[in-house]
């Protein structure tokens, strides 16, 4: 059987990883159709061995559709997504406009995948730092039991969108050339720099994308109670965000039983062996399926405290992968 999927946002990082992932995973496709802003109505691109014309993303273009992943603004996912699930499809967000709705799951299927299965017609895709992390951090939860969590994000460009990546790649050039470095996508140059700032600040000092960890984290693996501090930091890194967590534990913790309760679980790596430099890195997951995991040790300043290193791709496990596992795991349950 195959399905009608829609992509909104089909011009844009997330949109063209959308595309790929669904001709690489073999997706049962019976048809595809490509939406976007008014602007790139009209053009046609070449996807998975066909042209297609882009249509303009409104109200009234999601009949006959089964799934429709949505990668756009939190204002465009809002009025459009009920206007997806109203036509009888199966809406996808990636945007963070209804992640901590109550009737709304949100789903990394490796951990909560049952929980897709309630959706009203709508499901979040959870941040990408956000999801990244829980990779390595729930199979320790499910062995020791999460009590608490410090992260620092080390976020890649291409988690702005593409012309973030070309900023970059811009600032790069022009250094190389000796010429004026420019910015206008990030608040300061990024190339040789670190940016302790991932979207808005708020009263309290934290950003946006750092309460997301916190509130996301605990809708997704059911602790209402888990504390978590987090500080969002963009390097000038292409693809890929890395995540350092010191996370704090009920019982009593070990390297080999942490090595062991992540290389049982699905979609993760565990590579750590520190002795000849092997850890997990941003170079090594790009375009990867898997989130790796290493730089396991017990931790120094906590009480059955254990501090790891997680590496994922975000335009995939972060955005657009998680996103088709979502659908996949849908059509399997079915």
């Amino acid at each position: 059987m195959g399905y009608k999927v829609g992509i909104v946002g089909a011009t844009g990082a997330v949109g063209q990883e959308f595309i790929k992932l669904l001709g690489d995973r073999k997706f049962p496709l019976s048809e595809l159709k490509l939406f976007a802003s008014a602007r790139s109505a009209g053009k046609q691109v070449e996807a998975l061995g066909q042209t297609i014309t882009i249509e303009e993303a409104t109200e009234t273009c999601f009949e006959g559709l089964d799934f429709v992943l949505f990668s756009a603004s939190g204002t465009v996912s809002k009025a459009l997504c009920p206007a997806a699930a109203k036509a009888g499809a199966v809406a996808i967000d990636n945007s963070s406009a209804f992640r901590m709705d109550p009737d709304v799951p949100l789903v990394v299927p490796e951990i909560n995948g049952e929980a897709a299965k309630s959706h009203k017609g709508i499901i979040a895709n959870p941040n990408c730092s956000t999801a990244i992390s829980l990779m390595g951090a729930y199979p320790l939860h499910k062995a020791f039991g999460l009590k608490r969590m410090v992260a620092s994000t080390y976020q890649a460009v291409s988690g702005t969108g593409a012309e973030a990546m070309q900023e970059l790649e811009d600032q790069l050039k022009a250094w190389a050339k000796g010429e004026p470095i420019e910015h206008s996508v990030y608040p300061y140059q990024i190339a040789f720099n670190a940016l302790p700032h991932v979207d808005v600040f708020l009263e309290d000092g934290y950003t946006k994308e750092e309460m997301k960890m916190l509130n996301e984290g605990r809708k997704i693996m059911s602790l209402p109670d888990l504390k978590v501090s987090c500080t969002c930091v963009r390097v000038p890194v292409m693809r890929s965000h890395s995540i350092s967590i010191n996370a704090e534990f009920e019982r009593p913790v070990s390297v080999e039983a942490a090595r062991e309760a992540i290389a049982a679980f699905e979609g993760v790596d565990v590579v750590d062996d520190p002795a000849n430099k092997v850890y997990p890195m941003p170079l090594d997951y790009a375009g990867k399926v898997n989130c790796g995991v290493g730089r396991i040790r017990v931790d120094s300043a906590l009480d059955n405290g254990l501090a790891f290193w997680v590496v994922g791709d975000q335009l995939w496990k972060g955005a657009a992968l998680n996103a088709i596992q979502i659908a996949e795991y849908l059509v399997k349950s079915k």
